[in-house]
């Protein structure tokens, strides 16, 4: 794997559309010099969250090895709005920076089913090498180019599991239940195939609907469970492991494209190190969630994760409609 040569690969490809900056705040409030450019990052997670403190680090980095040329401003909480409304503004140029789920750019290209499928990576690890490798997923990331999206690093976004108010050890127990998915065609089959009724949701409507019984549970991971305190609604949580989802970095391809040659070269090498960290910082991050979730009355049960992955292999084949789609799955599947 080689996370900083993507970087370059795609930094080259979005230079010729570089038409000059769009969207960024020099002289910002916080005392800034009139000379720093500050990068405005969209997250609809808290500030404690792993990929959170690792794009914090990187602003920090960022700040000092380009003299205060360039930072980074994490904006959390969703407070810039959904991340539906972040990819726009991205799109636009009003935010500069933006942490999306992988599913939502299915709408763009529905070739990124292929990345999202059930149980296609052998590990986090596996993941984060096939998803920052160009030669696997460049052409791919590149088709968002002309649509004013540019993909900067793929990240882990843990590895998602099912809760409601009881166990869900097989198939059959997910029978009737409303599950709450992310909003893409592939996560509402998934969860059919599972054997429950996909239901797309915001994340931040989640914890009321299944507390008015609109939802009976959701599907993630146990960071999410346990500081959205959906243990307090849905106590079991049963390890189903259907999804590993990737998190992405975005951008808007004029804001990297107009960085001059070396801080480019600097953020690029802060960007490929900050997927480490993160990746690191996962794992500690879902232990203290869980821990708070049991001292809430949540359980955590085994599932029979095979019977479960019998039951939505079909969704590999019947997403995998294109010359592309096939292609990257036989890369995915090789690098195991």
């Amino acid at each position: 794997m080689n996370k900083r040569a993507f970087a370059a690969f795609a930094i080259a490809a979005v230079a010729a559309l570089a038409l000059g900056m769009t969207g960024c705040s020099s002289n910002g409030a916080g005392g800034d010099s009139a000379d720093t450019t500050v990068f405005r990052v969209a997250f609809n997670q808290s500030p404690t969250h792993p990929q959170a403190e690792a794009i914090l680090d990187l602003s920090d980095k960022l700040e000092e090895q380009t003299d205060g040329k360039y930072k980074l401003e994490l904006f959390a909480d969703g407070t810039l709005g959904s991340q539906e409304a972040s990819i726009e503004q991205v799109q636009s140029g009003t935010i500069d920076l933006a942490f999306i789920a992988g599913s939502l750019l299915e709408s763009f290209n529905p070739d990124f089913s292929v990345v999202n499928l059930p149980y296609i990576y052998e590990s986090p690890e596996h993941q984060m090498e096939v998803l920052n490798d160009p030669e696997i997923v460049g052409d791919l990331y590149d088709t968002l180019l002309d649509q004013d999206i540019e993909i900067l690093a793929a990240v882990h976004g843990g590895v998602r599991n099912v809760y409601s108010s009881k166990a869900v050890e097989k198939p059959a127990d997910l029978a009737g239940q409303k599950i709450r998915v992310i909003g893409s065609p592939t996560n509402v089959r998934l969860m059919e195939l599972m054997g429950g009724v996909g239901t797309p949701m915001a994340q931040d409507e989640v914890y009321t609907a299944m507390q008015s019984g609109v939802l009976d549970g959701g599907e993630n991971n146990e960071l999410i469970y346990g500081t959205m305190s959906h243990y307090e609604i849905a106590p079991v949580y049963s390890y189903t492991k259907h999804l590993m989802m990737p998190d992405y970095l975005v951008g808007n391809p004029k804001v990297i494209a107009d960085m001059d040659e070396e801080s480019r070269e600097i953020f690029e090498t802060l960007l490929d190190e900050s997927v480490d960290v993160q990746l690191a910082a996962f794992d500690t991050a879902v232990s203290d969630a869980k821990k708070r979730a049991e001292e809430g009355g949540a359980t955590f049960v085994e599932t029979d994760v095979e019977a479960f992955k019998k039951e939505v292999l079909p969704l590999h084949k019947e997403m995998l409609t294109t010359e592309t789609t096939q292609t990257i799955y036989d890369a995915i599947a090789a690098a195991k």
